[in-house]
C-alpha cells in the first residue's frame, strides 16, 4: 500500500498492510542529527530564526522560508513517514532592536518586550517587558464584542496556503498531507480562566466567534483536496482539564459541534489535539462533539491507546509513544513503549503510531533510532 492509503485505512478503520506512522514534531537538534546538517524545523528555535531573518532583510527571510520547507520535507522522506508534518512554529514579527545574536526587542517605548533564545534548550522566551495593566472583564467583553461583529466575514482562499500547496506538489501522490485551521480553545491567561467562573457568557461569546471563523476553513481545505484537518488546543495537564466538565460542556462543546459539522459537510475529518488527562471530559470531547480524531495523546497522563480505542471505537488515534520516554527513558523503555503502541494499532486498527508530541532537543539519538526501528518493523 502507498503511505496515503495506509493513512486513509486508519481513518476509515479498515485493514492495511501495516500500521501507518508519523511523528508529532522534531526539535532542530534531533532533526539535524537525522539529516546530517542543521535542520530548520522545531519550536522556539524556528520562531527565533524567523525573527533573526526578518531583522536581516527580505532576502534572508525568503531564504528562511525556503529552507524551512525543504528541511521539513527532507525529514519526512528520510524517515519515510506516512502522514506528514508540513511546517513548524512561526513568528513573522520584525523586531525593533537587536540586543545581541540571541536577544531581540519588540515594540516601542511605551509597549515593548525583550525575547531571548537559549540554544541548549531551543527555547525562545520573554525575559523582560513593559508594565501594562491586566485586562478587566469589561476589556474582555469589548474584545469579544468586536470579534463577534467580524466573525465569519473572512473567507480563507485556497491559494493563500502556499505551504500546503507545496506539500501537495511534493507528497500528494504518495503520502497523506493534513490541513489545518480548525482549532478551538480558551486562552490560558489567568484572566480568561477566571472569566470561565466569573463571566462564562464572555468566554462562550469568544469561543462562538472563534468557531464561526474556524468553520470557514474546511471548505477552503476541501478545494485543495485536504481531508484531515488538524485543530484542537491545549487545555489540560496530568491532573486533568483546567476547568470543569460542566464548563467544557456549556462553553466548548457548542463550538466544537459547529466545526465538526463544517468538516463533515465537505467530507473532512475533524482532528483535535491536547496534552494532559482528558478523561473527565471525554464523553463530550470524543463523543458528543463530532470530533473524529485525537492526536497529541498524552500517554503519561493516562490517555492509553487501548482504553481509548475500546471506549471510543469510532475515534482515529495518532501517537501512543510519549516524548518524555524518548527524552529520559532507556533504549529498552523506548522499544517497549513503541512495541506496545504498535501492537494495539495492529490489533484494533484506526491508529497512526508515533511520538505524540515534540522530540525535544536533549532526546538521545539512540532512542530515536530505537523507536524508528520498531515502527519500521
Amino acid at each position: 500500500m502507498l503511505p496515503k492509503d495506509r493513512v486513509a485505512a486508519a481513518f476509515e478503520h479498515k485493514p492495511s498492510d501495516k500500521a501507518p506512522i508519523y511523528q508529532g514534531g522534531f526539535s532542530s537538534r534531533v532533526a539535524s542529527q537525522i539529516l546530517g546538517r542543521e535542520a530548520y524545523v522545531g519550536g522556539g528555535i524556528q520562531q527565533y530564526r524567523e525573527v533573526r531573518a526578518l531583522w536581516d532583510g527580505d532576502d534572508a527571510h525568503q531564504e528562511y522560508l525556503a529552507r524551512s520547507l525543504r528541511d521539513a520535507f527532507d525529514l519526512i522522506k528520510v524517515l519515510d513517514l506516512d502522514l506528514v508534518r508540513v511546517g513548524y512554529w512561526r513568528q513573522p514579527e520584525k523586531p525593533s532592536a537587536k540586543i545581541d545574536d540571541c536577544t531581540f526587542r519588540f515594540g516601542d517605548d511605551s509597549n515593548w518586550r525583550v525575547m531571548l533564545f537559549t540554544p541548549e534548550t531551543e527555547l525562545w522566551q520573554v525575559i523582560d517587558q513593559s508594565l501594562s495593566p491586566e485586562p478587566t472583564m469589561a476589556d474582555l467583553e469589548r474584545q469579544v464584542a468586536a470579534m463577534q461583529e467580524s466573525a465569519g466575514r473572512y473567507a480563507p482562499q485556497p491559494e493563500s496556503f502556499t505551504d500546503l500547496i507545496a506539500a501537495l506538489a511534493e507528497f500528494g501522490e504518495e503520502r497523506a498531507v493534513p490541513g489545518y485551521g480548525v482549532g478551538l480553545a480558551v486562552p490560558r491567561d489567568r484572566w480568561w480562566l477566571e472569566a470561565i467562573a466569573l463571566r462564562p457568557d464572555i468566554v462562550r461569546g469568544y469561543l462562538d466567534a472563534c468557531a464561526a471563523n474556524a468553520a470557514l476553513y474546511p471548505a477552503a481545505m476541501a478545494k485543495l483536496g485536504l481531508r484531515y484537518l488538524m485543530g484542537g488546543g491545549d487545555f489540560a495537564s496530568q491532573k486533568g482539564p483546567f476547568y470543569s466538565p460542566r464548563a467544557f460542556r456549556e462553553l466548548m462543546l457548542p463550538g466544537l459541534q459547529v466545526i465538526s459539522e463544517a468538516c463533515h459537510a465537505v467530507g473532512a475529518v475533524h482532528m483535535f489535539a491536547s496534552d494532559g488527562d482528558l478523561w473527565p471530559v471525554s464523553e463530550d470531547l470524543f463523543g458528543n462533539s463530532g470530533v473524529d480524531c485525537f492526536y497529541e495523546i498524552d500517554r503519561r497522563s493516562g490517555m492509553d491507546l487501548k482504553r481509548l480505542r475500546e471506549t471510543f471505537p469510532h475515534l482515529t488515534l495518532l501517537g501512543g509513544i510519549a516524548s518524555e520516554t524518548l527524552h529520559t527513558g532507556t533504549r529498552e523503555d523506548v522499544i517497549a513503549e513503541a512495541r506496545s503502541a504498535l501492537e494495539v494499532a495492529q490489533e484494533y486498527g484506526g491508529i497512526i503510531v508515533g511520538c505524540s508530541n515534540q522530540l525535544v532537543a536533549p532526546t538521545p539519538m539512540a532512542n530515536v533510532e530505537a523507536m524508528m526501528e520498531v515502527l519500521r518493523g
